[in-house]
């Protein structure tokens, strides 16, 4: 059977996640004892036990998150269940280069450890926020936003047909969402985010950003990886490190990508990671899609039989 996996992104944390693969699983073990080591903090027991609050700052998420699904994708391994393409929302699409080989496990971490560090430290520097537009498509979503005269406002999260995600200096973003629910939204909500994510606010991260990403080492992944930016399937590692540079500047193609998924053998998807925010998602753009959960060692254990 073929499989894509499909990994969520920051805001799909949550406490105790992972703790049930680190207690089963000797490669689960592996990566959180890894991931203490490199990191110098004891990074599982902040997934396990919290506190809450702690897990939510980005410098914590980042690296938490992508080792829970890293472990994951090193389980599902074991028990023999390959990708035949794989996909990311933000975030997941450093745990998506992950599970197609394009780097080890300690690249990525210091990878997703840096690009945290960074983020934060941008959202310090340059406050925003973001919030979520419910019910208004993205073409309506954009043309509201350009009646916003003052201030940095963009597109962020292209989620689903009804969901886009906005980013940008706070007072525009709250002027963008009284444009958007003038022009019908059913809601705009915002977000408990530290930063303006995936807007210009974060130039100052993604120039940093750039040596770390440009001296790690990429291989030709054994799968397509399908990439935020250009919601394309990529292979070719100098143009995926490009794209993780664009990615923290670019909205999230996840409409595009799910649309993607349909013109190839996709076959059954699985979420990899904490939550089911992507299933929902995949559900409001291609309801034919089947999407399957994959967050603990039970999910590991019925997928494998």
């Amino acid at each position: 059977m073929a499989y894509t996996f499909m990994f969520p992104g920051q805001g799909s944390q949550k406490v105790g996640m992972g703790a049930d693969l680190y207690e089963k699983y000797d490669a689960a073990k592996r990566r959180f004892d890894q991931a203490n080591e490199a990191l110098n903090k004891n990074l599982s027991s902040l997934c396990f036990e919290g506190p809450d609050e702690e897990l939510k700052a980005t410098q914590n998420t980042q690296p938490a998150l992508f080792t829970v699904e890293a472990a994951l994708v090193d389980v599902l391994r074991e028990a023999g269940l390959n990708p035949a393409m794989t996909m990311g929302h933000s975030l997941g699409e450093y745990s998506a280069l992950y599970g197609a080989g394009v780097f080890d496990f300690e690249t990525g971490l210091r990878l997703v450890a840096r690009r945290g560090e960074l983020m934060s430290q941008a959202g310090s520097r340059n406050p925003g926020s973001m919030a979520a537009i419910i019910g208004l498509d993205r073409d309506s979503i954009a043309s509201a936003l350009a009646r916003v005269d003052n201030g940095v406002v963009v597109l962020a999260n292209e989620n689903s047909p009804i969901q886009t995600v906005i980013s940008g200096e706070s007072q525009a973003v709250r002027r963008a969402c009284e444009a958007c629910k003038e022009s019908g939204a059913k809601r705009a909500v915002p977000l408990p985010v530290s930063g303006a994510f995936h807007s210009p606010l974060m130039q100052e991260a993604a120039d940093d950003f750039k040596e770390a990403v440009n001296s790690a080492e990429f291989a030709v992944p054994f799968c397509p990886v399908i990439a935020n930016v250009t919601a394309q399937l990529e292979i070719d590692p100098l143009v995926l490190k490009g794209l993780l540079i664009k990615q923290l500047l670019a909205p999230v193609r996840w409409v595009d990508s799910v649309l993607r998924l349909q013109e190839n053998q996709c076959g059954t998807c699985l979420e990899v990671g904490p939550g089911n925010v992507l299933q929902g998602l995949v559900k409001k753009t291609n309801p034919e899609l089947k999407v399957v959960s994959c967050a603990t060692s039970e999910n590991v254990y019925s997928l494998s039989q």
